[in-house]
C-alpha cells in the first residue's frame, strides 16, 4: 500500500521521513517509552534512522504495519507515534493491533485518543478490519486509559505475555469491533450467549 496521512482537528498523522529521525530520537529518551514499548534504550539517532528508512517503509508496502507519527497541526512538533498492525494469521481474518506512544510532554491532552479514533475509523472502513486488538503490560493505566476512551472492551489479562528486561510480565488485553462504533462489518458478530 502507499503511505497515506490522515488528519484530525488537532494533528496530522502521516509517515515518518527522514527529516524526523531528531525528533523521534529525542522523544524516544523518555524512560517510560522504552519502559512499556519496544524501543531499544538508550535510542540512537541510529535506531531512528532504521525504524524510519527501513522498518516504516517495509511496513507500508508490505501491508503489515501502518506507522504514523503524530504532529500537531499548530506547529508541526512530533507528539507521539501510532502504529496499526495487521495480524498475520492464517485465513483472511481482517485483525489489527493498535499501539502507539505519546511524548512525554504531549501527555494528558488527548492527543492519542484523537489520532486512535481516526487510525480506527481509517483501518474499519477503508481496510476492512474487522477486529482490531489492543495490548499493554498489566499497569500501564495511561495505555489502558486511551484503549477505554476509544471504545476498547478489555477482555483480560494474558499470563507471561511481553519479555522485558529478562521477565515475562503479563499483559492486559482488549478488543474494539465496528459493531462497537456503529459500524457494519463483513462477517456478521455472533456473540456466545450469557446465561443467567
Amino acid at each position: 500500500m502507499e503511505p497515506i496521512s490522515l488528519t484530525t482537528e488537532r494533528l496530522l498523522l502521516r509517515p515518518f521521513v527522514p527529516s524526523d529521525v531528531t525528533a523521534l530520537q529525542a522523544a524516544c529518551q523518555d524512560p517510560d517509552i522504552s519502559r512499556y514499548t519496544n524501543v531499544p534504550s538508550p535510542y540512537t539517532l541510529e535506531h531512528a534512522r532504521t525504524f524510519i528508512e527501513e522498518r516504516c517503509v517495509d511496513g507500508w508496502r508490505d501491508d503489515s504495519v501502518y506507522a504514523f507519527g503524530l504532529f500537531s497541526r499548530e506547529d508541526g512538533r512530533l507528539v507521539g507515534s501510532m502504529a496499526l498492525v495487521r495480524l498475520q494469521l492464517p485465513g483472511p481474518e481482517r485483525q489489527a493491533e493498535l499501539g502507539y506512544w505519546t511524548a512525554k510532554e504531549a501527555r494528558g491532552r488527548g492527543y492519542t485518543v484523537e489520532a486512535a479514533r481516526e487510525v480506527i475509523r481509517w483501518a474499519f472502513e477503508d481496510l476492512g478490519i474487522e477486529r482490531m486488538e489492543w495490548y499493554a503490560e498489566a499497569g500501564n493505566e495511561g495505555s489502558r486509559a486511551v484503549a477505554l476512551k476509544v471504545g476498547f472492551r478489555m477482555e483480560g489479562t494474558m499470563r507471561a505475555k511481553i519479555p522485558y528486561a529478562g521477565t515475562r510480565r503479563d499483559a492486559w488485553v482488549g478488543a474494539l469491533l465496528p459493531s462497537d462504533l456503529g459500524l457494519p462489518t463483513p462477517a456478521p458478530y455472533l456473540p456466545y450467549p450469557e446465561r443467567g
